[in-house]
């Protein structure tokens, strides 16, 4: 509500003190010019950067991919191993060999 109540005050203030400050910038236009080739050059140093450090991201992404699953899929199957090496067990004692004579 306060900034619904002041908005008029503040219209009024930032168009006063945005014409006052406009030959300030005016001035400083060709310094920002000046500046420019610099920040050119920090993007091309950046993206080179980005270029090399990229691939071995996107392989640390891959290995880190490989281990969550390898890690999801042992805590899913540790807890069967009993039942797994029961059923094994069992398996062997049923099973009749191919080879017997009866």
């Amino acid at each position: 509500m306060f900034w619904l109540l002041t908005l008029p005050f503040r219209i009024v203030f930032g168009l006063f003190f945005g014409l006052l400050a406009l030959p300030f910038a005016l001035l400083a236009l060709p310094f920002a010019l000046l500046a420019l080739p610099f920040l050119l050059l920090r993007f091309v140093i950046k993206a080179a950067v980005a270029v090399v450090v990229l691939p071995f991201v996107f392989l640390a992404l891959a290995i880190a991919a490989v281990v969550t699953i390898f890690a999801v899929s042992v805590s899913v199957f540790l807890p069967l191993l009993p039942f797994a090496l029961i059923a094994l067990c069992i398996w062997a004692i049923v099973r009749r060999p191919a080879y017997a004579p009866f």
